[in-house]
């Protein structure tokens, strides 16, 4: 065999980083509950033709075949992929239960995702997203796509990390723009402007007018358009004094100037219209969202989503949504780089019962089994070691605690105090910072 190494772009986390990871799962499933979502998990393979139908997402698919594949196996359309996000299989989702679902219909997910792109800090080829989705059939009422901030916003400040900023904006006011001014291919257009902060105005200048045969003028104009960001609704005065008029323009603005005061009357700060924010996927319709990480802005959207009607339909049927992700692992990946997050021990045992001799352990086993009934982590010494040396591997494990069976008593010790107390192991509890490890920022002591 030879000798293992790391593959670029699927991350293997520390069982700390581990410990970490969970409790940030933990913080965000609760708060998506806390606002009515429900879990869901889909299958990790889609049909090509399926995943392929919506957006340029080709290079980012992985196929799915055996090593011993049949030669006249499926191919082409019939090939099963990867999924390289959550949206387009809860779609399908949708459409094969929708028989079987009360909508509107609120889920959350929490599933590893993969993707075929170039492996650097904050992306990955494997990771794992969060994302929470609203779903109706026939029509969507636009104050779904206001609450979509709501739900995050509190979500990641429940988390030990910097402060977000969510950058919103309303693909109706692109494209009610683009077409106001003459430019008749919008996607074109809206794709352009989404490598706005990769390739400069100078650049999008150019791809303007080579995709979307847009004059001087019209990308001109296109880039003041984009240049307007606020952080309350006077961005909609910005983009009526570029004098443009179009129904979906003032559609757009009037749905976007909701998202923005609901989310100020929530939490003052939490979202910013901001105009170049374009999301590149064809199937956004209404509102999109991206979110910067405070001080981590270089590295991209940490979460990001939107609006759409057209992704779930069957026939003359539609369902539309609106949905959000958050990146969990592009988000911790990011700290863990910059070492900013810590938690205050590797494993979760709280207390370590000593063995005094190998014909005692189940006196010992006896004494954990009884700390584990009342909620305490705990674990055996791994031998009848001198207590000095059980008592360093407790330090090593970083586990708080040492208890010593007696024949006349039991004791438990804080070995970073050096405290030694009698104890029983019916009625002992640790303090609460210490039954469980703490996650934080790190220097915080957690």
């Amino acid at each position: 065999m030879s000798k293992p190494t790391p593959i670029s772009g699927f991350p293997e986390w520390t069982t700390a980083q581990r410990m970490i990871e969970q409790f940030v799962l933990d913080r965000i499933r609760a708060t998506f509950e806390l606002y009515g979502f429900a879990p869901l998990e889909t299958r990790s393979v889609e049909p090509l033709d399926q995943l392929l139908r919506k957006g340029d997402t080709a290079k980012e698919v992985y196929l799915l075949r055996r090593l011993q594949a049949d030669a006249d196996g499926p191919a082409g359309d019939d090939a099963l992929g990867l999924h390289f996000d959550l949206t387009v299989p809860f779609a399908r989702y949708v459409l094969e239960n929708a028989g079987k679902l009360q909508f509107p219909f609120r889920r959350y997910q929490i599933q590893k995702v993969w993707r075929g792109e170039r492996p650097q800090e904050g992306r990955y080829r494997e990771f794992l997203q969060a994302d929470i989705d609203i779903v109706d059939r026939d029509t969507l009422p636009a104050h779904y796509e206001a609450e979509m901030p709501l739900v995050i916003g509190d979500a990641l400040r429940s988390l030990p990390i910097p402060p977000v900023r969510i950058q919103v904006n309303n693909r109706k006011i692109c494209e009610g723009f683009y077409r106001g001014i003459g430019l008749t291919d919008a996607e074109a257009a809206l794709r352009a402007v989404d490598k706005l902060d990769k390739i400069g105005p100078a650049g999008v200048t150019e791809l303007l007018a080579s995709t979307a045969g847009a004059s001087e003028a019209q990308a001109k104009a296109v880039l003041s358009l984009a240049e307007i960001s606020a952080p309350d609704a006077s961005f909609a005065d910005a983009v009526r004094g570029l004098g443009v008029s179009d129904p979906l323009l003032d559609e757009g603005v009037a749905e976007l100037t909701a998202v923005v005061e609901t989310a100020a009357a929530h939490a003052p700060g939490l979202c910013v219209a901001d105009l170049r924010i374009a999301r590149g996927l064809d199937y956004y319709t209404g509102t999109v969202y991206e979110t910067q990480m405070i001080g981590y802005e270089r590295f991209g959207s940490i979460c990001s989503g939107g609006r759409y009607d057209n992704l779930a339909s069957s026939g003359n049927v539609r369902f539309p949504g609106v949905g959000i992700s958050i990146g969990v692992t592009r988000l911790l990946g990011l700290l863990f780089g910059a070492e900013a997050l810590s938690v205050s021990r590797s494993v979760p045992t709280c207390v370590l019962v000593a063995v005094t001799a190998e014909e005692d352990r189940a006196a010992s086993d006896a004494v954990a089994a009884a700390l584990r009934s009342r909620g305490v982590p705990t674990e055996v010494s791994p031998s009848a070691a001198k207590f000095g040396k059980q008592i360093r591997y407790a330090e090593r494990r970083g586990i708080p605690y040492v208890w010593f069976p007696g024949a006349d008593g039991d004791e438990v010790k804080d070995i970073r105090s050096g405290e030694q107390v009698p104890a029983s192991a019916g009625e002992w509890t640790p303090p609460r910072a210490d039954l469980k490890p703490l996650v934080g920022p790190a220097g915080t002591g957690a």
